[in-house]
Formats: C-alpha cells, structure tokens, sequence
C-alpha cells in the first residue's frame, strides 16, 4: 500500500514541471509536513464504529477550525488545513494528515492557492491530477472521499497581479465536479452557495475577499454536513 501511495505521489507530483524560482526543497518545506505531527500523536485511535471524518485544505480550512471549534469537536471532524498551502503540498503530506488517522471520509479543498500562484505557474490540468492523486489514495485505503469546489474569488489580494480568477476558478470547478460525478464521490457545491455577481465572494461573507466570515462558514457547514451524512450514511 506505501508503495502505491509513493507511485501516486510521485506520478502527479512531477507530471508537470514547477516554475525554476520554486525548488523542490522550497516545496518540501513549505509543505510543513510536521505541523500536525503532535496532535496527529495524540489522537486516539479511531474505533470501527466511529465516524471520523478529516478535513484537508488550505488557510480556508485552518481559519475555519480556528473560527469555528465546536463545530469540528462536535461532529468528530478534524481540520488539517495550513495556509498558503497548494495542492501538490497537500498531496505530499496526505498520508500522515489523513490516512494515518483512519477516518472514514475526507473532504478535500484544493484550488484557490493554486490560482495564486503560491508555489508557481498555475497548471489547472497539475492541479486536477493532485486532487485526483489525493482521491485516490484515499480511496486506497477504505477512506471515502468528499471534493469541494474551490471557493469564490474575485482576485487574490496577496497577488493582484493575477487576472482572470473568477475564470480560472470557475474553470477548475466544473472539472472538480466532473470528475467528483464520474467516480462517484462526493461534492460540495461552496461556489454557487456563494458567490456574488460578480462571481465573488460578498463583504457580508468576506472581509477579504478570499477567506470566509463566520457567517460564510455557517454556509459551508450547512453543506459539507449534508453531504458528509449522505457519503456516510
């Protein structure tokens, strides 16, 4: 199983090359693969009956834990979100933020730091595979899978210079959901639920335009619980 888990990662990871001003050993760092290497520690062991489900992203889902506690205590979630973070950096730390926790499911947000650049040129085409890379590994190991979409944006306010991001996102987002459908996975629909016309995130749901308000994740919870409950029934 490790061994596939290696193939996996090693096929999606190098299937398109990073830009030269990112090195691998930038990438590896900034992965921060021993961030939540105590707490993953000190987790009990899960149990055949329980019903845990993890929680795989980026600032959106670190915020989410911070701003909103309960609602992961409660429902047996466990956020393993790091900010900035893309998804091959996801990728290269699934097996010891998700697998080795043995949940039941896991909802994985991906996307919105690849927009941005954060790690180099955005390959929407790189960024799929490492979704899929995840899903699969997932799916490897009996742990059932949630996509989401990537949350709306109207631009990056860290990077302003990217252009086209309601595009870009939208883009990814039908590719997401396609792939979510065909192996029957899945999916929560973040971006419809709220999206401004501008195909943005409102002021009432983002104070930055990126990353949700309480009341953005009260959206958000509504529908990965719904979703996580029907995957699990």
């Amino acid at each position: 199983m490790k061994n596939l888990i290696l193939i996996l990662c090693g096929t999606f990871l190098f299937s398109f090359p990073f830009t030269t001003t990112v090195k691998s050993q930038d990438l590896y760092e900034k992965a921060n693969i021993k961030k939540y290497e105590k707490a993953n520690q000190e987790l009990p062991a899960a149990t055949k009956k329980e019903k845990r489900v993890v929680f795989m992203g980026n600032s959106i889902t670190e915020g989410w834990v911070n701003a909103h506690p309960d609602f992961f205590t409660e429902n047996n979630y466990i956020g393993r979100g790091i900010s900035g973070q893309t998804s091959p950096q996801m990728l290269m730390r699934f097996y010891e933020d998700v697998v080795s926790l043995n949940p039941k499911a896991v909802v994985i947000n991906a996307g919105t730091n690849d927009v941005a650049e954060n790690t180099g040129s955005y390959h929407p085409e790189f960024t799929l595979n490492n979704i899929k890379a995840m899903a699969a590994i997932a799916e490897a190991n009996g742990i059932k899978v949630i996509l989401t979409s990537v949350l709306p944006a109207l631009q990056m306010q860290w990077r302003l210079d990217i252009k086209d991001v309601p595009a870009k996102i939208m883009a990814l987002n039908k590719e997401i959901e396609a792939y979510a459908k065909a192996k029957k996975y899945g999916y929560v629909d973040y971006f419809s639920a709220m999206k401004d016309e501008k195909n943005g995130l409102p002021e009432n749901l983002s104070k930055d335009g990126v990353h949700p308000t309480g009341e953005g994740y009260k959206i958000m919870e509504k529908l990965v619980k719904e979703e996580i409950n029907k995957t699990l029934k």
